[in-house]
């Protein structure tokens, strides 16, 4: 396992600026752990937790931006629906977020491979009209960010030794 390390001074420093301050932290370190690129291969030097994080960073970016139809465009769909990334935010407590992901799945199982494809600017946009059932669940994302994003902030804060060392 690849060691993280995080100063207290830039994690007290982002804990005063706020959640999303304080949950970049532990981003930045992880990604700088492993030399800035998540590849199978650096995957494997992280533990659960480190790679749970990264997938909420990685979903709420895309999804704030873009919603779900984007994530998935954007070749993110395999690491957050194909890995136990819905099982490992239920046992931080996360619940709903759970069920959103385990819903969604459904829609990316069945049009992932339509909505992965090589597209022109035009065509990229015309997928969300395409595919509007993700709509719904976009909606709900950002609806429940605050709260999910607070909840994951909570977590990471309860258990900062899963994530990374403070010196």
């Amino acid at each position: 396992m690849k060691e993280v390390v995080i100063s207290d001074a830039a994690l007290r420093d982002a804990a005063a600026e706020g959640m999303d301050a304080f949950l970049q932290v532990f981003v930045d370190g992880i990604l700088n752990a492993v030399g800035g690129e998540l590849t199978a291969d650096t995957m494997a030097e992280l533990n659960s937790d480190q790679l749970t994080l990264l997938a909420y960073h990685m979903m709420h970016g895309e999804v704030m931006d873009g919603g779900f139809v984007q994530l998935i465009h954007n070749g993110y769909g395999g690491f957050i629906f194909q890995n136990p990334f819905a099982k490992a935010v239920k046992m931080w407590g996360l619940r709903d977020l759970a069920k959103l992901v385990y819903d969604v799945r459904i829609l990316y199982n069945k049009y992932h491979e339509e909505i992965e494809g090589d597209c022109s600017d035009e065509e990229f946009m015309a997928l969300f009209e395409r595919f509007a059932e993700f709509d719904d669940y976009d909606d709900k994302f950002v609806e429940n960010e605050e709260e999910w994003t607070a909840a994951v902030a909570h977590y990471v804060d309860e258990h900062i030794d899963r994530f990374a060392r403070i010196e």
